[in-house]
């Protein structure tokens, strides 16, 4: 197939998991190859120390913080904000600024690891908004996520594009929840020339753009393209390239989003307790079997019907499976209508690849879209997964994301012909 044709659709079709598919290929790997998650650019750059006492540090710091470190197997795993498939952390944020009396207008990238942003390079007349919102300049913060894909095709092989921008929607959510603390209105954007920032950053074929949000004042301003193209500068210690995952995402990235009219959503969070919930997620291993309350699953509904900051839309249809909701009947739903009655808990333990999370979950949400972006469809249903975890956690359940499903399967199952494009399971 020519990388011409293949669309969003194709890819999908491509690396889909059957029973058949995972038992003959269940894709087992030494943990001790496992690549660098950490992007580090040379020593020599200037760098700026975040101050979590400045509300601009702040903001930047809560997107992508490391929250919390664990050793498993004699490996230190340091998780962040957003779950990561595998936590294998494929993504980077590289952040302009403009406009802010305490720091110099450039680019950055930011250093998870050391807490603080490198400049990569310094604005003159030119900057990220040519390519993304031409015609325009921000006063403010403009975010991109990228995805050092290795980090992820290194597990999960061809599957992996899935995961990055699954990945790369989670670390937009966390941009959304970090500017909620802060007071400051986003906007995601996916419609923008990606290509042709890969090429200026200096990415080569080892990473890629896959979104943006913008933070700040835009006013009508002709902003060059960036005078120069930046040095390749490695996200990994090693890198194994992936033809099918490089091709999908050339040919996905000019696919063109849907259209919609921008609405910022209307969260009341208690701003503390939301702190602390940014601060204590965590993806759940094994949930216990238990009823949750039907509040707390109709709180975690009301806030998926919160608008997405984006006029790069795809529509975004959800079916929830109820194993375990006091005052619910069990069965497969389309909203709050009840498609198919019914105990379904071996059948979704079965079809999430025989996984414990699916059959002893309380709730389980599919996200299914007939789309014409790939790469907005799937960013958005992580970007709604990432609001599943911060809401259930708000309200005191747990949460897991699942990315591996028998894909015709669970079609069938929610007897639709549309694509699955994620799961989320949620309980206690």
């Amino acid at each position: 197939m020519r990388q011409s044709d293949f669309s969003g659709k194709a890819y999908h079709e491509t690396t889909k998991h059957s029973y058949l598919s995972v038992q003959l290929d269940p894709n087992y790997v030494d943990a001790s190859t496992q690549p660098s998650p950490y992007k580090v650019y040379p020593k020599f750059y200037r760098r700026v120390k975040l101050n979590l006492n400045n509300p601009i540090h702040s903001f930047i710091w809560l997107t992508s913080a490391v929250t919390f470190e664990k050793v498993y197997n004699s490996i230190s795993y340091k998780l962040r904000v957003n779950p990561s498939a595998g936590a294998l952390y494929p993504t980077e944020i590289y952040v302009q600024i403009r406009g802010m009396s305490e720091i110099v207008d450039g680019i950055y990238h930011l250093e998870i690891e050391n807490n603080c942003l490198t400049l990569i390079y310094e604005l003159i007349d030119d900057g990220l908004e040519s390519y993304i919102i031409p015609g325009k300049s921000i006063n403010g913060v403009i975010f991109l996520v990228s995805s050092v894909y290795y980090r992820s095709s290194w597990k999960y092989k061809h599957r992996s594009l899935r995961y990055c921008l699954l990945d790369s929607g989670h670390h937009l959510g966390a941009v959304a929840a970090s500017a909620y603390l802060h007071k400051r209105n986003i906007q995601l954007i996916f419609d923008f020339d990606k290509l042709s920032l890969n090429t200026d950053l200096g990415f080569e074929n080892k990473e890629f753009i896959t979104g943006c949000a913008i933070s700040g004042e835009a006013q009508e301003k002709q902003v060059r393209k960036l005078r120069l193209k930046l040095p390749f500068v490695c996200g990994t210690d090693y890198f194994e390239a992936n033809q099918l995952i490089e091709d999908s995402y050339q040919a996905t990235a000019v696919q063109p989003s849907r259209q919609q009219r921008l609405k910022q959503p209307n969260f009341n969070f208690e701003q503390d307790k939301f702190y602390q919930t940014i601060w204590n997620r965590r993806s759940i291993r094994r949930f216990r079997k238990e009823f949750i309350l039907q509040e707390h699953y109709l709180y975690v509904l009301q806030l998926l019907q919160q608008p997405i900051p984006t006029e790069n839309g795809e529509e975004i249809e959800l079916y929830s499976v109820i194993h375990r909701v006091e005052g619910m009947k069990s069965g497969l739903y389309k909203g709050l209508n009840l498609i198919k009655a019914g105990s379904f808990s071996e059948k979704t333990g079965y079809l999430c690849v025989n996984q414990a999370l699916a059959r002893d979950c309380a709730v389980i949400f599919f996200f299914v879209s007939e789309y014409t972006s790939y790469q907005t469809a799937m960013q958005i249903a992580g970007f709604l997964a990432q609001r599943i975890y911060l809401g259930s956690n708000y309200a005191g359940i747990q949460c897991s994301g699942i990315g591996a499903f028998y894909d015709d399967e669970t079609q069938q199952f929610l007897g639709t012909t549309k694509d699955v494009l994620y799961a989320t399971a949620i309980g206690i």
